[in-house]
């Protein structure tokens, strides 16, 4: 749990982010130069990445953020500077996959995580001790 003001709170994403056309673009090297931006970028939004993996077309990054975040306009974030970012850092690599200045999809995958499952909270919920 951390806390923020007046609030306490524990909010985890799974985010998952898919290349253009499920292109096989990624490389180790890519994905190490990939995981090192979203890193830098999520410390400047004050965003914790605690955990960060990826294969050939696509990466997942469970991350921790607080109450006043808005999620899209970070992952808008992550998506925009890493893909400038690699493909100038690796444009004749990434040529090979796209003549457009692109990478990733427009679509993206962001599921929130932890916590106990949803029937406990009902549970609780229900079975608090409410005034008659």
């Amino acid at each position: 749990m951390k806390s923020h003001y007046h609030c306490v709170y524990d909010m985890k994403y799974h985010l998952v982010l898919v290349t253009k056309y499920r292109r096989k673009c990624f490389t180790a090297e890519i994905l190490d130069r990939l995981e090192a931006i979203a890193r830098e970028l999520c410390l400047k939004w004050e965003v914790e990445v605690l955990e960060f993996s990826g294969e050939a077309d696509h990466v997942h990054l469970l991350l921790g953020l607080n109450p006043t975040i808005q999620p899209s306009k970070l992952v808008n974030s992550l998506k925009t500077v890493t893909s400038r970012r690699l493909r100038v850092e690796f444009t004749e690599h990434l040529a090979q996959f796209y003549w457009k200045p692109v990478l990733w999809s427009r679509a993206y995958c962001l599921l929130t995580a932890g916590g106990a499952p949803i029937e406990v909270l009902r549970d609780y919920i229900e079975n608090q001790d409410r005034p008659t």
